[in-house]
């Protein structure tokens, strides 16, 4: 199982969303399909079909829980899965 594999299982099955490194979940969103424009610390993702923006800070190198949240909220809503 790869990194961004255990990262998608962990983000799904709610633990701790204040331990989940911030370029990690960048990463995990960019090979969801999500493009990224950066204007600052602010990482704002996008993609086609997905009605939310994200719009991610790094908080000591780590992600904000809530945005954490935000992100497992648009995976579950869009049933998108890690591979596709």
């Amino acid at each position: 199982m790869s990194k961004l594999e255990k990262l998608y299982e962990h983000i799904l099955m709610r633990r701790s969303d204040a331990n989940v490194p911030f370029e990690a979940l960048c990463t995990l969103l960019k090979r969801f399909g999500f493009e990224e424009r950066i204007k600052g610390d602010h990482h704002i993702f996008t993609k086609d079909g997905v009605e939310e923006i994200l719009n991610l800070q790094p908080k000591g190198g780590k992600g904000k829980p809530y945005q954490v949240k935000q992100v497992r909220d648009m995976i579950l809503k869009y049933h998108i899965r890690i591979g596709e």
